[in-house]
This record gives structure tokens, C-alpha cells and sequence, in this order.
């Protein structure tokens, strides 16, 4: 019998907290896809607006990077699916696995790249 993980528990960052944590880690993913661009790792493509980051790949696929203010969440849309994270202890964690959002975001991007890929912590 198998035990599905608990989600993580409510976010507790203040507004501005929050705001600092994203735009952290916005930021840290745009200049890890420069430095692949940079370096000739992959073709990837970033545009961001506000707390939304786009990442495009060479075959046309894209993942999307949100900011949810409201609910101090970070979705994560990729081709595989969409994934909503929650601020706990110093880590986005996912919502319904627990599981780690730059894991998660190195998992899709890797696969829609046709190339491992990894994003760091930093």
C-alpha cells in the first residue's frame, strides 16, 4: 500500500518576503538560461513581464514560470502539465507531492530541451 506525501504546509512569508523570494527566483533562472545561451548548452529563449517568465525552447515548446501573489504560490506550466508551489522552509515545494521546484523545472526543461539540464539553487 502506498502513502501519498502530505502537501506542504501553508506558506507563512510576509507579502514582501514573497515579492523578494520570487523575483530571487525569476531572476536566478533568467541568468542560468543566459549562461546556457551564453555558453552554447542549449537554445533557449526567456521574456518576462512582471512575475511571469517565458521559456522557449528551439522545437516550440515553452514553460511558464508564474508568480500567484494572492496565494504566494509559483506555478510552473509545462508540457507535461501545470505544478503549483508553496513557499516551506527555504524551498518551493510542490502543493501535492512535496516535491522541489528547481528539480521539478530541471526535469521539464531537460525533457523539452532533448538535453539534461539543470538548475541550481544557487
Amino acid at each position: 500500500m502506498s502513502t501519498v506525501p502530505a502537501p506542504p504546509a501553508p506558506s507563512t512569508l510576509s507579502d514582501a518576503d514573497y515579492r523578494r523570494e520570487t523575483d530571487t527566483l525569476l531572476a536566478r533562472i533568467e541568468a542560468t538560461t543566459d549562461r546556457w545561451l551564453d555558453e552554447d548548452v542549449v537554445d533557449i529563449d526567456t521574456q518576462r513581464t512582471g512575475g511571469l517568465l517565458e521559456l522557449s525552447f528551439a522545437d516550440g515548446s515553452k514553460i511558464v514560470v508564474n508568480t500567484q501573489p494572492p496565494l504566494h504560490e509559483v506555478w510552473l506550466a509545462a508540457r507535461a502539465g501545470g505544478y503549483h508551489y508553496k513557499w516551506v522552509q527555504g524551498r518551493w515545494l510542490d502543493t501535492r507531492d512535496g516535491s522541489e521546484f528547481l528539480a521539478a523545472l530541471s526535469r521539464h526543461a531537460s525533457a523539452q530541451a532533448g538535453k539534461a539540464l539543470q538548475f541550481d539553487a544557487g
